[in-house]
């Protein structure tokens, strides 16, 4: 049967809109991933296995030095600088990484981030040899700020070279890192490998490798077409990186979608951090950002593995296997993430965040229950590790991966590196604050500060379920457009009221 022109023009955008992109765009997403949030994943996690042989490396060099033997309370401080100094330039880097991706672009703000992280591995390295344990303070300080930058700036470009077809995947791309950062971090931690006394210096300078893979593999792919095009005005380069990553016949699609985001923008400028939060316009994207991302650090994820090893020796489990099953957590985190990758561009943001935060919900009722009644019967110990792998999971399918989505997608371009900032920012903060306040909750309540995590989770699950729309398979102007009447309640024309009120306008 034949085909006119006419009738071909509709076929080939469908088919055009179908087609998975090209290999291109998943080795992009792979090089910005492995020096972005797997960064930071693995550096979260191979902190915690040279524990017992940083504690002697910092009473030898205090002996060697002092003659004297390191006061215990003294030891406990610097070991916490030590660890969490990596927060501080964490909340230090998204700002740095926020200005560097509006002036010098996402891709080069990446790539110069490397420099930093190979800084650190230096320090880090050289701490043992020289007998300065404060090199690991200033190493883990750097290492902070390389991944507060890649935590900003990675969403950013994996954002923007998305097709909406796909965003919710590409975006959650960024979790899948995060979580095979934190599993590569816990094998590479076993003893048998780098956690052992004589190469625990190789295990914390080992985070050059990933900084010297994107610097090999990010310059052979484009700069974000939409800071091209947007920010830039550069359509010929824009063109070139759609191309590259969608190929010659499939790209108009997504180039018009840039072009009608540019022309709504009309030039308009960055804005601020301050600006955002005085701006009508963007004020419950803002809020949504701000409480998603405050859940993902205070909903409990931390008392979980705080618990985790708790419950294993109760169950009767070896202390000297506990890093083995740890590992075993690690795994269940790839797979969520992993699946609610398949999931998100299917099922929707929406039921993904609102029931991961419900399932956590639940199980910090079981767990307080459970922990409760440990000692009680030989068999609550099962259930006890069952709900902590059950709420991993549930996390690592809603609001771990889902997080980064919506910040990527409730913003249009002028305004998505300030919400990032922002939101990072308050990733950062929440978390500083829930390592400082966490033990004493736990010292205070024991098991049953899972109730407090309990009601946070449902917060946020209903502030979700009430407030954020659907954004799977809308452009940015369509999602900021569905905000529109939150943000200007009732008196809010639409685009679509608009035309029609011109038409019936023409038609009088």
């Amino acid at each position: 049967m034949l085909v006119t022109a006419m009738e071909y023009q509709p076929l080939l955008h469908k088919r055009s809109e179908s087609r998975i992109p090209t290999k291109k765009l998943f080795l992009a997403v792979c090089a910005v991933g492995i020096g972005g949030a797997f960064q930071y994943g693995y550096n979260l996690s191979i902190i915690n296995a040279p524990t017992t042989h940083v504690h002697k490396f910092i009473n030898d060099t205090w002996y060697s030095r002092y003659h004297s033997q390191l006061d215990a309370d003294l030891l406990t401080l610097i070991w916490s600088v030590i660890a969490s100094v990596f927060t501080v330039g964490g909340l230090l880097g998204t700002f740095i990484g926020g200005h560097a991706a509006a002036k010098i672009g996402r891709k080069q703000a990446l790539l110069l981030n490397n420099v930093l992280a190979i800084l650190a591995a230096l320090l880090m390295g050289m701490a043992q040899p020289a007998g300065l344990f404060e090199l690991l303070i200033v190493g883990r300080f750097l290492i902070g700020i390389n991944a507060g930058i890649g935590m900003c700036v990675q969403p950013l470009y994996l954002g923007e070279i998305a097709p909406k077809k796909i965003r919710g995947l590409t975006s959650v791309g960024i979790n899948i890192f995060l979580t095979v950062g934190i599993l590569i971090g816990q094998i590479i931690g076993l003893r048998e490998v780098l956690g052992g006394e004589n190469s625990w210096s190789l295990l914390l300078s080992s985070c050059a490798i990933p900084a010297l893979i994107q610097l090999l593999t990010l310059p052979y792919f484009p700069e974000s077409p939409r800071y091209l095009l947007i920010e830039k005005k550069d359509e010929y380069k824009c063109q070139k990186a759609l191309r590259l990553f969608y190929g010659s016949y499939h790209y108009q699609m997504e180039m018009d979608d840039i072009r009608k985001e540019s022309n709504a923008l009309n030039g308009e400028k960055q804005k601020k951090i301050l600006e955002l939060f005085f701006l009508q316009s963007v004020k419950w994207q803002l809020i949504t950002v701000i409480v998603a991302n405050m859940g993902q650090q205070l909903c409990g994820i931390n008392a979980i593995y705080f618990y985790a090893q708790y419950v294993f020796t109760k169950s009767g489990i070896p202390t000297e296997n506990i890093p083995y099953v740890t590992v075993g957590t690690g795994v269940c985190e790839c797979i969520t993430a992993m699946t609610c990758g398949l999931l998100i561009d299917r099922a929707g943001r929406r039921i993904l965040i609102i029931g991961g935060y419900s399932l956590m919900a639940l199980f910090c009722v079981i767990l307080t229950l459970t922990l409760t009644f440990q000692d009680s019967y030989p068999w609550v110990p099962y259930f006890s590790m069952a709900a902590i792998l059950t709420f991993i999971l549930s996390f690592g399918l809603g609001p771990g991966g889902v997080t980064n989505t919506l910040t990527a997608e409730l913003f249009t371009q002028s305004e998505r590196t300030g919400a990032f900032m922002i939101g990072g920012s308050v990733n950062w903060i929440s978390f500083f604050a829930i390592g400082m306040v966490f033990p004493f909750i736990v010292n205070g309540l024991n098991q049953y500060c899972f109730l407090f995590f309990f009601v946070i989770c449902i917060i946020i699950a209903g502030f979700i379920y009430i407030i954020v729309p659907e954004t799977k398979n809308k452009s940015f102007l369509n999602i900021k457009e569905d905000f529109q009447k939150l943000n200007y309640g009732h008196s809010y024309i639409s685009s679509q009221q608009m035309e029609d009120n011109i038409t019936q306008d023409e038609a009088m």
